[in-house]
């Protein structure tokens, strides 16, 4: 049997209450002596258990609202002291230290209480500082003191304890540590983070992060990768606030294409429009607005029904069984949505492999927030691409400017061609993506794929001439040459929309006006690598 630690003295401060009265409980059986503070004595005692107060145990007040309990030499000291060191043990008796055998700490809600969108000094106030410094000491400790920082893991103490007569093993111990420290470093990188938000610091000297665990995954992007899905920083609707209803586990490859589906999707208003948003390993293949969401996917279906296959459906409302019926006639991966009628449920539960995904949810396309890449040694880090085309006065550089529809198709398309690839070209007609090119070294080459795509779609389709013959077309970047631009023409284009901003500018203006098309600058860019 492995070497275990009795445990006889628990020092208990916690902010979330869940599971603490049957914790409690269970220690009191095994003959351990509970130290506690504040509410979390309140409560104890409340329930009819015997504690002791941690003023009882340093012969100090708790005082300045709390702030000031557990910051004592008789509570670090007895999280501190090397069990079986004689120098240790002569301090302790000498000051009175009595031993604390383990450490239930759970931290203030800082992050709940910023995703609350509290005031700033709430925030401040509810910054623990006792609780990390007992923590990070008892977890320094762990030769001889056991901390436990999450609820999820009292039946997990509690376990251990049974099976080692009241005491745990050095690899318990070790693991509850690991975690502690990880607690800390998270809840840190929590108030650095929002300290650095609230003071415009895009780029403060020090910058960390930090998540809680949602879901391990089978693997990575592929599979001798190993990968895990974690949430951080607030509740914005997405792939961390989704309800799973049925399917498999989300792999790396779902969550990502998935967040991707939703991003896009959001941008469109549910409020003027159906809309739906067919993705590809993070790359849209068909975009479109309707009537209804059936509508809408059909014709983003219609744009590359061959790449859909497989695919993620992102909706921009609650989803109803007919256009759940239309969904399920192909392969999907997972559909994602703010929400799904009980009656379209019953339709997707048919198709056992498909994931349903409800967000609760649109997510805001101006919010701020952060992108983060590794890099060999480090990591990048940028503000999130919140610019949207609705709040830009456009600039209409061309002899002719394009007509109602085609101003409406234009907007729409750079929404779209914002989350594709670079470099990136959208045709669009009719609040439908008629042709998609993404991720190619060359923009004229991005162009010349997305209009080939639209010519085999039409002809999968049936259709008399290609989808991209009377559509207007976005580029995520300005064309850096009239090639671009005279391919998109070619392809059938009437309108363009793009940045600008190129040395050559005047050149592609003078190209379009010589084929009669309207072209509107944003002078905002959209590059997604």
């Amino acid at each position: 049997m492995p070497q275990t630690n009795k445990i006889r003295r628990a020092l208990i401060s916690v902010s979330d209450k869940a599971g603490l009265l049957d914790l409690a409980r269970a220690l009191t059986e095994h003959q351990v002596e509970l130290v506690s503070t504040g509410g979390t004595s309140a409560a104890l005692k409340g329930a009819g258990l015997r504690v002791r107060d941690v003023a009882d145990l340093t012969a100090f007040p708790e005082m300045m609202d709390g702030r000031l309990k557990t910051l004592h030499p008789r509570v670090h000291g007895g999280l501190l002291a090397v069990r079986g060191n004689a120098e240790h043990e002569a301090s302790a008796r000498e000051h009175g230290i009595e031993p604390i055998d383990l450490l239930v700490v759970n931290l203030y809600p800082f992050e709940q209480t910023v995703a609350k969108g509290a005031p700033f000094d709430q925030c401040v106030e509810n910054i623990d500082i006792g609780g990390p410094a007992m923590i990070r000491a008892a977890a320094k400790n762990h030769a001889g003191v056991t901390v436990v920082v999450d609820p999820q893991d009292y039946d997990a103490l509690l376990t251990e304890m049974a099976e080692h007569g009241g005491g745990t093993t050095a690899a318990f111990r070790t693991s509850m540590a690991a975690k502690a420290f990880a607690r800390t470093g998270a809840y840190d990188a929590a108030i650095s983070g929002w300290f650095a938000d609230k003071l415009g610091e895009t780029a403060p000297t020090y910058r960390a992060f930090g998540g809680r665990l949602v879901q391990e995954l089978r693997y990575g992007e592929n599979p001798h990768q190993t990968a895990a899905f974690y949430a951080a920083g607030g509740r914005r609707p997405g792939v961390a606030t989704i309800t799973q209803h049925q399917g498999k586990e989300l792999s790396y490859n779902n969550f990502n294409d998935t967040d991707a589906a939703f991003e896009l999707v959001s941008e469109l208003d549910p409020a003027q429009t159906a809309a739906v948003a067919i993705i590809k390993h993070a790359n849209p293949c068909g975009v479109a607005t309707g009537a209804t969401l059936k509508d809408a996917y059909l014709a983003a279906l219609r744009c590359d029904p061959v790449s859909a296959f497989g695919g993620i459906i992102a909706c921009n409302r609650t989803i109803d069984a007919e256009a759940a019926e239309e969904m399920t006639k192909i392969f999907t991966e997972v559909v994602i949505a703010p929400d799904a009628t009980e009656e379209a449920k019953a339709v997707f539960a048919a198709k056992k492999n498909l994931r349903l995904l409800t967000t609760g949810g649109l997510a805001d396309p101006r919010a701020p927030g952060l992108v983060v890449r590794s890099l060999a040694g480090g990591f990048l880090v940028q503000s999130r691409d919140n610019g949207v085309i609705d709040d830009i006065a456009l600039g209409i550089v061309t002899k002719r400017a394009p007509t109602p529809e085609e101003l409406a198709d234009l907007k729409f398309a750079f929404k779209v061609a914002k989350h594709v690839k670079s470099n990136a070209i959208v045709y669009v007609k009719g609040g439908a993506t008629a042709g998609i090119g993404a991720g190619q070294m060359s923009r004229v080459d991005s162009t010349r794929i997305a209009a080939w795509k639209a010519a085999e779609a039409a002809k999968a389709a049936g259709l008399p001439e290609t989808l991209t013959k009377g559509s207007v077309v976005a580029s995520d970047a300005f064309f850096p040459f009239a090639d671009g631009l005279i391919a998109a023409a070619e392809a059938g284009a009437t309108a363009v929309i793009q940045p600008g901003g190129s040395m050559r500018d005047e050149e592609v203006i003078a190209a379009a006006d010589e084929r009669g098309l309207a072209m509107v600058f944003t002078g905002l860019r959209h590059f997604r690598h």
